[in-house]
Formats: C-alpha cells, sequence, structure tokens
C-alpha cells in the first residue's frame, strides 16, 4: 500500500496543495479548512517527511533548551512552557543538562555552530560569567537566557523580579502588624540572593523599620542551613517573623520554631519564596511568593522564535516577570 500524499489531503480535504503544505509548515490557515486538514491526516494515518521539510526548511526544525540540572522541581513548568510554544511552531524541544559537562553552559553553543539545533535556551539561577555572556552577545545565534544577564547589552534575558517578590513579603509581615522582621538570605553563588537581600533592606527602611543587621543570617537554600539559620536568630532573640529568601530554607526555619516549643504564626510568621509543590502540604501551609516559571518558559521560546524567524521584532529585551504573594497559614493566625 502507497504512503499518503499531500496531493491526497488536499483532495479529500476540498482544498489546495499549497494550503496543506502551509499548515503543516506552521502557517496560519482558517479554522474550518484546519479542522478538515486534521481530520484526513488522522483518517489516513498521515506521517510527514521531516527530513524532507528540514531540506526544503534549511532548518533542523529543533530547539535545544540547557539546563543546569534536569532535575531541578524549577524547571519542570519552564521546561512545559517551552514546549508548549515550540509544539506551536511544530519544532522538537531537545533537553541537556550541564551539571555533567565540564565546559558548563559555554560548551553547548556548538550544538548551534556545528548545526544541530536552530536556536538555544540557557536556564540557569547562578550568577554568570561575564565572558559566556560576552561571547552570547557577540554571537549571531539565536540565544534565549533564563535567569541571571547581568544587564548585558545584545542579550535577551527572561528573570523574575526578585526585588518586587521580597518587598511583597517585607510588606505583607507589616501589614499584620510586625515590625521586628528578621530575613534568611541565599548563597553567594545564585543570581537572586544580592537583589533579594537590598530588597529586603530597601523595604524595611522605607516602611520605618530597623534594620539590625544580626537579624540578617545566610543559608545554603536547603532544609538543614533554613534550620540552622532560624536556630541561630532564636538564640539571638526579639523578631516576631522571618522572611525566608527560599521555600525550603523556611521549612527548615518552621522546624526549628516547633522544636523550640513556640508556634507559627502565634510565636514567629514566616514567609518563603518560590512556591514549591510542598509549600502547600508543610504545617502551617507557607505563606510565599510564587513564581510564575511557566510563563518564563514561554516568553523564552517566543523570543526565540522571534530570532529564529529573524523578525523584525526581536531586538535585544529584558523581560522581568512579576511574581505573586501566595498567603497561607505560616502568616495569618
Amino acid at each position: 500500500m502507497m504512503s499518503s500524499t499531500i496531493r491526497d489531503i488536499a483532495k479529500l480535504a476540498n482544498t489546495s496543495k499549497s494550503t496543506v503544505s502551509r499548515y503543516l509548515n506552521g502557517q496560519a490557515v482558517k479554522k474550518k479548512t484546519q479542522e478538515a486538514i486534521e481530520k484526513v491526516i488522522k483518517d489516513l494515518n498521515y506521517h510527514r517527511n521531516i527530513h524532507a521539510r528540514r531540506l526544503v526548511m534549511s532548518k533542523t526544525l529543533t530547539i535545544g533548551v540547557v539546563v543546569e540540572e534536569i532535575t531541578n522541581v524549577f524547571n519542570t513548568n519552564i521546561l512545559r512552557g517551552i514546549e508548549q510554544i515550540a509544539k506551536e511552531k511544530k519544532f522538537n524541544c531537545v533537553f541537556y543538562s550541564w551539571s555533567s559537562n565540564s565546559n558548563h553552559e559555554e560548551g553547548f553553543l556548538d550544538l548551534l555552530h556545528e548545526g544541530q539545533v536552530d536556536g538555544l535556551i540557557l536556564i540557569s539561577f547562578k550568577k554568570r560569567d561575564k565572558p559566556l555572556l560576552n561571547m552570547i552577545a557577540e554571537s549571531d545565534y539565536p540565544i534565549v537566557l533564563i535567569g541571571d544577564s547581568q544587564l548585558t547589552e545584545s542579550v535577551c534575558a527572561i528573570d523574575i523580579d526578585n526585588s518586587f517578590g521580597i518587598s511583597e513579603a517585607v510588606r505583607h509581615l507589616h501589614e499584620n502588624n510586625h515590625r521586628e522582621i528578621a530575613y534568611i538570605s541565599g548563597p553567594k553563588g545564585a543570581a537572586a540572593t544580592e537583589t533579594r537581600l537590598q530588597s529586603y533592606k530597601s523595604t524595611m527602611a522605607q516602611l520605618g523599620l530597623k534594620i539590625r543587621p544580626e537579624f540578617i543570617v545566610d543559608s545554603n537554600w536547603t532544609n538543614e542551613t533554613g534550620h540552622t539559620a532560624m536556630q541561630k536568630l532564636l538564640s539571638i532573640g526579639g523578631f516576631t517573623a522571618v522572611a525566608a529568601s527560599n521555600d525550603e530554607t523556611a521549612i527548615g526555619a518552621i522546624k526549628a520554631v516547633q522544636e523550640m516549643g513556640l508556634q507559627t504564626p502565634v510565636d514567629i510568621a514566616v514567609t518563603g519564596f518560590d512556591d514549591i509543590p510542598v509549600a502547600k502540604w508543610v504545617y502551617p501551609s507557607l505563606t510565599t511568593i510564587r513564581q510564575p516559571f511557566a510563563e518564563m518558559g514561554v516568553v523564552a521560546a517566543k523570543e526565540l522564535f522571534k530570532r529564529i524567524e529573524k523578525q523584525d521584532s526581536a531586538d535585544p529585551m529584558k523581560h522581568l516577570l512579576k511574581p505573586e504573594l501566595v498567603v497561607r497559614r505560616s502568616t495569618i493566625c
């Protein structure tokens, strides 16, 4: 039995061969025509010759997505957002993890040089080296960053408005009558750590609240270091609330409070940052700042395809997406 062709689809869908070709190449057609074409494709069990399409379009029809660690909980929704746009464009996604690559992110730029992918999205929430950012800025290939860009010109980057997020948490605590607010900061290597810390300080100042250096304690964004940080704060005392710079730290901090025979939020209110899945299941459920991870993926993919398609609007852009305060029981009695 001979395989079906575009001509067969056009005949059965009562449309032209060129219309079917446009649809298969990701271009818009009338909704009624699209439905007819899709029905015929399903009835005929038609499969496109992807290699022929690649030759005609001079593209791999593939984008590369590079993450620091594929198992990172934050990546799931980011990747889902990227896949959504890639699917609409009829492109494949290939995912890479650089946790075992000695060259880190820069090693994957060869995927573009060798013609293995049509564009790259690099995802990392660590501080990026300036030489890498300069290399990307000087490249003519389609590359979009998620995370740190150090405001490098000619680089398209998508990130969270970390300053806004921490400010929302501190203001929420202030609105609930807390005036002595401690802060658990993050690791030095994370791009967001300094921004979030400075936002805590500036928001406290704007609210007329005293910033006490002994109320600012570092963590490594783990449950264990959050637990240790809260133990240190409890040994000092004098505060009624803690803004933690991520959720895992906040959860560890709450455990330390409970071990001292105190209650959250009756004795000490706690906020987090990220809204990881477990945040709503811990006791008490965690008030936190929800990051729009799926939106990050969608925006990054849209910007990448602007560059792949060489659209005029594909100028270097910085996107700072607004996170959202999610109020739960760790701050409300």
